[in-house]
């Protein structure tokens, strides 16, 4: 277990030394998941409040539009 440990910690030191060598790819890196998870969670919030939860009215599936013939 020290072992696995060891290791995650060199391979963590390695992956600062190389982000800090190139701040241009690391800005990059850290825009492009900031707007990933940020779309992602958009995107999942308007269909779970669109299409996954219950409508907030009693008798909800009563509910219809009534269209002009």
């Amino acid at each position: 277990m020290k072992d696995w440990i060891e290791a995650l910690g060199q391979d963590v030191r390695y992956a600062a030394r190389g982000l800090c060598k190139s701040p241009a790819f690391t800005l990059v890196a850290v825009l492009t998941l900031a707007i990933g998870i940020g779309g992602t969670t958009t995107i999942f919030s308007a269909i779970d409040a669109l299409l996954l939860r219950p409508l907030p009215y009693p008798d909800q599936d009563r509910l219809h539009k009534h269209l002009p013939p």
